[in-house]
């Protein structure tokens, strides 16, 4: 099985999520999500958290000033292997810089699941999932 190419994974960064976020988020009874994050809206667009709101601001303002380019939110990376798919990992950003490809996560709590699907898709692509706070 061949891994896919530099490009493919670039065309993977470019599909929109279908249900407009890409994030499924859990409700508890005290109106809270999951991990005590608070929903965030920017430019109206609805963030997960405060922390990733915040970035998008930062990744904005570096857009502007020429320093990254082609920043695009929630892009998909299909792992499938032997024609099955495996899972889906949805970054919180993608954009270039100098020319190079950064897929960028904001995490405050990383679950089981999301170093999983981090290691799968940094294995299966061949490259680093940038992660701040």
């Amino acid at each position: 099985m061949a891994k896919p190419s530099y490009a493919q994974a670039v065309k993977n960064a470019l599909r929109r999520p279908e249900n407009g976020s890409g994030a499924s988020e859990t409700a508890h009874s005290n109106g809270g999500c999951k991990y005590g994050n608070r929903k965030t809206v920017v430019d109206g667009i609805t963030f997960d958290s405060a922390a990733e709101a915040r970035r998008y601001g930062e990744l904005k303002i570096l857009e502007s000033a020429g320093e990254i380019t082609e920043l695009i939110l929630q892009p998909r990376y299909d792992v499938e292997i032997n024609q099955r798919k495996v899972c889906t990992y949805v970054a919180d950003f993608f954009y270039l810089k100098d020319g190079v490809a950064v897929i960028e996560d904001t995490k405050g709590f990383k679950t089981p699941v999301y170093r999983l699907k981090k290691r799968l898709v940094e294995a299966f692509f061949d490259m680093k999932i940038m992660e701040t706070k």
